[in-house]
C-alpha cells in the first residue's frame, strides 16, 4: 500500500559539514514533488521542536543519536522516520547519504517496510506522587551515579515482585533497540530489535552474581534510590537527564506507541551487526 505523503519533516544534525548540502538536496527534491517541507536544524543539545500536525514522514539526518531524538519527538504521532546516516553506519541508521533518494522512492511506492521498535515510558515518583515525566526513550533508561565510577544503592522490583538490591554504578532498563548501545557495553545480551522484551542490567555491580535479566515487555520495572551520599541521576538515551533523591522511584514500562523506522532494502540489522562487530573475521576481528 502506497503511503500518502503531503508534508515531510527534516530533522538535521548540522555538526557535520556535508549535512547542509544534503538538507538542500532533500528539500529541493521533495518540493519538486509538491511535498511541503518543515525543517528543524540543530548543532548542540536540541530543544523539542514544534511539529506541524500534518507531517506524514520525517527524515533524520545524522547518526543514531539523531534517530533517538527523532523517535522521542515523533513516536506518539506515529510518523515514520527515514534515518539517513552521515558518517559510519550506526545500528539504527541503515540508509547511507547516497541512498536516500532510492530509499524514499521505494518507500513512497509501498515497497519498503516499517520496523516497529518498542519504546519506554518513564516516570519518577517522590513521596508517592509523580515528580517527573512521562519521559520517552528508544534505547534505555539509566539510573546511575552522577559521577562515574561511583557505587550507588538501588532496589529493583519487577511488577511489584522484588528482584534484588544492587550495589553498582547503576541499573539500566533497555529495549531491544538499545541492546546494542549502553546495555551491550555493560555486558548485556543483543536482542533482535523488534522483539517484545526488556533488559534489566546492573552497571559494574559490586557482586558478581548480579547478572542481566531479560523479561517480557508487559512487565513494569520500578527502581528505588536508597539512602546514600552520592548524587544519582536518571538519563534517557544518554540525552535527557533528571536528578534523583533518596527514596525516589523510577517506574519504567513499555510505551503505548512504537518508533516507526523505515527499513533499508540494502542491508538489515544482522548485516549491520556483523559489520560493526567484525563477526566476518579478519585481522581486526
Amino acid at each position: 500500500m502506497r503511503p500518502s505523503i503531503n508534508k515531510a519533516l527534516i530533522i538535521a544534525n548540522m555538526q557535520k559539514a556535508e549535512t547542509s548540502e544534503l538538507v538542500d538536496s532533500i528539500r529541493a527534491y521533495l518540493e519538486s514533488k509538491r511535498i511541503k517541507v518543515q525543517l528543524f536544524k540543530f548543532k548542540d543539545e536540541p530543544a523539542i521542536p514544534a511539529i506541524d500536525p500534518d507531517v506524514d514522514l520525517a527524515f533524520s539526518l545524522g547518526g543514531d543519536g539523531t534517530v533517538l531524538f527523532s523517535a522521542r519527538v515523533l513516536a506518539a504521532r506515529r510518523v515514520p522516520i527515514l534515518a539517513v546516516n552521515i558518517g559510519d553506519f550506526g545500528f539504527i541508521t541503515e540508509v547511507s547519504k547516497h541512498e536516500w533518494i532510492a530509499a524514499y522512492e521505494r518507500y513512497s511506492e509501498g515497497a519498503m517496510e516499517l520496523s516497529r521498535r518498542l519504546m519506554l515510558e518513564v516516570v519518577t515518583l517522590r513521596d508517592g506522587r509523580r515528580s517527573g515525566g512521562p519521559y520517552w526513550a528508544l534505547n534505555e533508561a539509566a539510573i546511575r551515579a552522577h559521577h562515574l565510577p561511583k557505587v550507588v544503592r538501588l532496589s529493583v522490583k519487577i511488577s511489584a515482585t522484588e528482584l534484588g538490591r544492587y550495589r553498582a554504578d547503576g541499573v539500566l532498563v533497555a529495549t531491544p533497540t538499545g541492546s546494542t548501545a549502553y546495555s551491550m557495553a555493560a555486558g548485556g545480551p543483543i536482542l533482535e530489535p523488534e522483539m517484545e522484551a526488556l533488559i534489566v542490567i546492573p552497571i559494574s555491580p559490586f557482586t558478581l552474581s548480579n547478572r542481566p535479566i531479560v523479561v517480557s515487555s508487559h512487565e513494569e520495572i520500578a527502581v528505588e534510590v536508597e539512602e546514600q551520599k552520592g548524587d544519582v541521576i536518571l538519563t534517557l538515551d544518554g540525552q535527557t537527564v533528571a536528578p534523583l533523591q533518596p527514596r525516589d522511584i523510577v517506574e519504567v514500562r513499555r510505551a503505548e506507541h512504537k518508533a516507526l523506522i523505515i527499513r533499508s532494502d540494502k542491508r538489515n540489522f544482522f548485516d549491520v551487526l556483523r559489520g560493526k562487530l567484525k563477526w566476518a573475521g579478519g585481522p581486526d576481528a
